[in-house]
């Protein structure tokens, strides 16, 4: 009896230590890493085509972004690319930009059943801060009524509801439109283009029948004293409120994405819960990170990399080491999405712009960083962050860039240019870059080195 009972303790005990070492190197083998995902975005028009794509890339990706312009407003063809990249294990991303329809509601919710923990969200608009900064960009004043348009060369166009238009020149001029009223036979309209100078000087169109003495306006200041956008606090408000009710609408019943070249710290402030940053266009990899990651870590967000154009002719994209060695980069700086730019042209290529060696790239780094229980994601952490003005929508890109592509380049950004170059050349991917803001100060027992830029 004795004898059984030894046998049956050493049994037992084996059987645990057996256990402990299965357990142990099964905790080995398994990368201690979060869900990461990892994919390509379609562009093109042809469902074919993004399942041909799938089909491609399924092997080692697990995201597929579907960012075709024609076809995001054909549910039919979403639903279909969305099933059969489900099917391939894959997770889903679609893409809608800047619109939501009465129908989309119900999409949405029935999106959300038919792929459950595979359907990420919506990836809703595309580089809105970029736009602020180079583009045309719409605003409607709740308040007046006036619609807005900041222009691509930093002028203000208010339009208001009873036809008058205001341009504000970058440079200081400011012309008036007035459409006028009927005269006495009722017959005919009258209206005037009047330009008003920083120096005091008004020039007027003298084809017409106004004069200065009729002007809705009289003089430089009062026009001046109008202007939206005076300053950069009122102009982050209008940014952050621009789109706010689509915005609240996604994020109510989903996670809500977005990609973008600059201003990411603003583009949380609108809500976003997720926002891509651009690397290419010969953009400093190590400062669209820190803008990144500061942005995401000190606002609850999470972040990702979106590899975009090298060139704006072929090849386009980047070779496929340099794309390997940007991918390992973003991982290690904690990217939790890492996402290759795929346009269709009209090359023939069946794939868009990404050739082989891309692909090669992506499997690359799928077999060798994201199975690789020795490369950790979030592994390079930032120890020091360097803090901007609050609301400063500088764009970063050069010493003369503009400041929310309205204002011009002055002291300021020339001494924040200097302090950037100085903290990046000093801290490289440990930096992280963030605006002042009292409801997200920096964890001062995450960075040893913490830097203000008025300090």
């Amino acid at each position: 009896m004795k004898k059984a009972f030894t046998v049956l303790a050493v049994l037992a005990i084996a059987i645990v230590v057996l256990a402990a070492l299965f357990i142990r190197q099964d905790f080995l083998e398994t990368p201690k890493n979060e869900e990461t995902y990892v994919g390509v975005t379609y562009c093109g028009n042809s469902v074919a085509e993004g399942k041909q794509l799938i089909d491609k890339v399924k092997q080692y990706t697990n995201l597929f972004v579907l960012q075709s312009s024609n076809l995001q407003r054909d549910f039919t063809s979403v639903n279909e690319l969305g099933d059969y990249a489900v099917s391939a294990g894959m997770y889903f991303l679609p893409y809608f930009g800047n619109f939501i329809e009465a129908t989309f509601s119900s999409w949405l919710e029935t999106a959300k059943q038919r792929w459950g923990n595979h359907f990420l969200g919506v990836y809703y608009g595309d580089e809105p801060g970029g736009k602020m900064l180079d583009d045309y960009v719409e605003f409607k004043d709740a308040a007046t009524g006036d619609s807005i348009t900041k222009t691509r060369y930093g002028d203000i166009v208010v339009e208001k509801p009873n036809g008058v238009v205001i341009h504000y020149e970058i440079n200081g001029a400011i012309h008036l439109y007035e459409p006028g009223s009927e005269n006495s036979n009722q017959t005919e309209q009258t209206a005037s283009y009047t330009t008003f100078y920083p120096n005091g000087t008004i020039t007027e169109d003298t084809t017409n029948a106004h004069t200065s003495s009729e002007h809705s306006y009289r003089s430089y200041e009062e026009l001046l004293s109008i202007k939206p956008f005076k300053d950069v606090d009122e102009t982050a408000e209008r940014f952050r409120t621009r789109d706010q009710n689509n915005i609240e609408f996604l994020s109510n019943s989903t996670k809500v994405f977005t990609s973008d070249y600059a201003l990411f710290w603003f583009d949380y402030l609108s809500g976003f819960d997720v926002v891509l940053a651009h690397l290419g266009w010969n953009i400093t990899m190590n400062q669209q990170i820190a803008l990144a990651r500061g942005a995401a870590k000190l606002q609850g967000k999470d972040w990702g990399i979106v590899i975009t154009w090298k060139y704006d002719r072929p090849p386009y994209l980047d070779n496929g080491t340099q794309i390997l060695n940007q991918m390992r980069t973003a991982y290690e700086a904690g990217a939790k999405y890492i996402i290759l730019f795929n346009y269709y042209d009209e090359s023939g290529n069946p794939y868009g712009t990404l050739k082989e060696e891309h692909f090669q790239a992506l499997e690359s780094f799928w077999n060798n960083v994201i199975k690789n229980p020795n490369v950790v994601q979030g592994s390079t952490k930032a120890n020091s962050v360097l803090v901007l003005p609050k609301n400063y929508g500088w764009g970063m890109r050069w010493e003369e860039d503009k400041i929310w592509g309205i204002f011009k380049a002055n002291e300021t950004t020339a001494q924040l240019w200097e302090l950037t170059q100085n903290t990046m050349q000093n801290h490289g991917l440990e930096l992280d870059i963030v605006y002042e803001d009292t409801n997200f100060p920096p964890p001062i027992t995450e960075y040893q080195y913490i830097y203000h830029w008025n300090d």
